[in-house]
């Protein structure tokens, strides 16, 4: 059984429903199951007792929550410093609201969370551009969601804009089963 752990914060709930989303997608996959756990919740052995690692953040002013930065801290940065999870899968979502079609800053913060997963030596997995939803709700680094209109008025993640993410969740599921679970690579 692959093991995928989807880490997130949530400020309003948009978040929490992408990554809810990515766990149906992991879970519609035979032999995969999805954990989700809140940022401050995480704890070492939930990181290293999974195969892969999805983390997901509101846009904080073009960057990753304030808890997610403290998840990596506080968790990921022991983890760098024994090479402990090197090998395993990551991959990264996002949801925004400022100006600009994706949210403003959802690249940026995603951009931010894959540079802290690639420190750890993790396999990333991007979301390619045939992905169904990928035109409402994607780039190539991972599915958005955008919870405010162009006018800055709450609207929410629509479900139109969750497909991306859950089969983002299907292509990390499977990614990871290819990969065999935890790889570990050779330490210099």
């Amino acid at each position: 059984m692959a093991r995928v752990l989807i880490v997130y914060a949530t400020d309003h709930g948009n978040t929490e429903r992408m990554a809810q989303s990515v766990e149906a997608g992991v879970n519609s996959v035979e032999g995969a199951e999805a954990v989700v756990i809140k940022a401050e919740d995480v704890t070492v052995d939930d990181v290293t007792s999974s195969d892969a690692l999805v983390v997901g953040s509101p846009v904080h002013m073009g960057s990753p929550d304030h808890r997610v930065k403290a998840f990596i801290d506080r968790v990921c940065g022991p983890l760098w410093m024994k090479n402990a999870i090197s090998g395993k899968v990551g991959a990264v979502f996002a949801s925004g609201s400022g100006f600009g079609n994706a949210g403003g800053g959802c690249e940026l913060t995603m951009l931010a969370m894959l540079s802290n997963l690639a420190e750890l030596g993790l396999v990333l997995v991007p979301l390619p551009k045939h992905t169904p939803g990928y035109t409402n709700a994607g780039i190539q680094w991972g599915p958005y969601g955008r919870s405010m209109d162009e006018e800055m008025n709450p609207v929410g993640v629509s479900e139109e804009r969750l497909e991306s993410s859950r089969h983002h969740g299907e292509n990390i599921a499977k990614v990871t089963l290819a990969l065999g679970g935890s790889v570990e690579f050779a330490k210099a």
